[in-house]
Formats: C-alpha cells, sequence, structure tokens
C-alpha cells in the first residue's frame, strides 16, 4: 500500500509582484485541502517569500525557494543561500528544474553540490529531472533519466544513504510550457525507471517512501487521471499554479477518494 502523501506544488516562476503572491496564497490558503490527506507548497520569486511567509500565517501551506546557492555566504552576486531561504521561512527549494539546466547551464554535479547543502541547513530538495523532446524521440529516456538522477544525487548514493526529507520530480522537457503533456503510461513508466533506480542503490524502504511527482502542463482537466497513475506522488504545477481556481482544483485532484 503506498503510504506516501499526495504532494501538490506551485511554482511561480518569474511572476507575480509582492500584492499579487499575496492576493494568490490568501486565496489559495482560503480553501486549501485537509493538509492531513495532501500537501500544498507554493514557491513564489524570492523578492515575494517573505511577504507570502507572512501572508500563510497558520494556513497549512509548505514554502520553497525556486532555486539556491550551495554556499551559505560569500561572494557571488546575485545568488541566494540556504540560510537566507531557512530565514525567510521556507522549508524547502525546487533545485535542477530544467529551465536552470537548459538556460543557466546548470549541471548535474551543481544539483548534487546544492542538494547537499540544502539538506546540510534543513531544507527539502525537491529535485527536479527530465528528458528532452529530442532525448526522447532518440528512446534515450531512460538513459537520460537515469543518468540525472545518479549525478544529481551522488554524494547521497555514493554513501548509500538518502536523507528521508527528498523529493524527486520527473519534469519532460518536451512538455513544459508547451501544452504538451505526457501521458498518465508515460509519466508512470518514468517514475517506476527512477524508483527502480532508487532501489537498486539505496533498498527498498528508502525507494518506496521517496515521493515523485510530475511536472509539466498540469492543467485541471488533467490532474486527477495524472494522479491516478501507478507511482505518481504528486504535481509541481507551473502557469496553471497563478490562477486560484485553477490550482485549488488541481490540488484537490490529488485528495485520495478513501
Amino acid at each position: 500500500m503506498n503510504q506516501r502523501k499526495p504532494f501538490m506544488a506551485a511554482n511561480w516562476k518569474m511572476n507575480l509582484k509582492r500584492d499579487e503572491s499575496v492576493e494568490l496564497v490568501k486565496a489559495i490558503a482560503a480553501q486549501a485541502p485537509d493538509p492531513d490527506r495532501v500537501e500544498v507548497l507554493v514557491a513564489p520569486p524570492f523578492t515575494s517569500i517573505a511577504t507570502v511567509k507572512e501572508a500563510i500565517g497558520s494556513a497549512p501551506i509548505l514554502l520553497a525557494g525556486q532555486n539556491m546557492h550551495w554556499e551559505p555566504q560569500g561572494a557571488y552576486t546575485g545568488e541566494v543561500s540556504p540560510p537566507m531561504l531557512v530565514e525567510a521561512g521556507c522549508t524547502h527549494v525546487i533545485l535542477g528544474h530544467s529551465e536552470r539546466r537548459s538556460l543557466f547551464g546548470e549541471t548535474d554535479e551543481m544539483i548534487d553540490r546544492k542538494a547537499k547543502s540544502a539538506v546540510r541547513f534543513g531544507l527539502t530538495p525537491i529535485i527536479c529531472i527530465g528528458e528532452s523532446l529530442k532525448e526522447r524521440e532518440e528512446d534515450r529516456t531512460t538513459e537520460v533519466i537515469e543518468a540525472q538522477l545518479r549525478g544529481s544525487l551522488k554524494s547521497f548514493t555514493d554513501q548509500k544513504r538518502l536523507p528521508p526529507a527528498v523529493l524527486l520530480a520527473y519534469e519532460p522537457v518536451w512538455a513544459i510550457g508547451t501544452g504538451e503533456t505526457a501521458t498518465p503510461e508515460d509519466a508512470s513508466q518514468a517514475h517506476g525507471v527512477l524508483r527502480t533506480r532508487l532501489r537498486k542503490v539505496l533498498g527498498d524502504s528508502r525507494a518506496v517512501a521517496t515521493p515523485i511527482l510530475y511536472g509539466g502542463s498540469v492543467k485541471p482537466e488533467n490532474a486527477a487521471e495524472l494522479m491516478r497513475a501507478p507511482g505518481v506522488d504528486g504535481v509541481l504545477v507551473g502557469g496553471a499554479s497563478l490562477d486560484p481556481v485553477s490550482f485549488l482544483a488541481i490540488a484537490r485532484a490529488g485528495v485520495p477518494l478513501t
């Protein structure tokens, strides 16, 4: 039986000023699903994190940074450190998003360093993994996502140890912001590949305990079907999370029927 609580995450990317962020999170908080049955998380831009934290108040909504540097401080102009995210109220951080990999040249090695640092400072990393359209067309999905998983968590897997507070997110690059979505079967198959890899490296119990989210053009129209796919433990939502009605409909799709 799957004991992983559904996890519904909203990545606002480079959208919304502070007032808009507050308005959105308050709308979500007013109708958030039962936290005993589903986790809800929002990831605002850096400039809005502290303001959004205040607006959340006691509502059952988790808060994440969209990225971070692996160093706690130093001469890294334009970067944000793990302690800064923690101070602002974050419990989670998204790492290795395909846009960070493709647009800003982030490598598996960099994601690994960030993940190790996040855990060190008490943040739960959400590690993103996914193949490009070219890699998919070349039938290299399994090869690519296994390599990304291995490289992005190398510090942990080398020691045969993965902290309990780590999430994975399978986000096929070809389905992000394109309107294209992996079928539930596609998502389930990729999630199975990742979980099998975890099982080989870390053993059954740790593989079973690790939540794996799906990200890529998730909408209210497809969320329930995706959540019913075997091995899909939640979603990482982009554009559709900027509208409270849309995101709440997606979040409710994660609530177990029984």
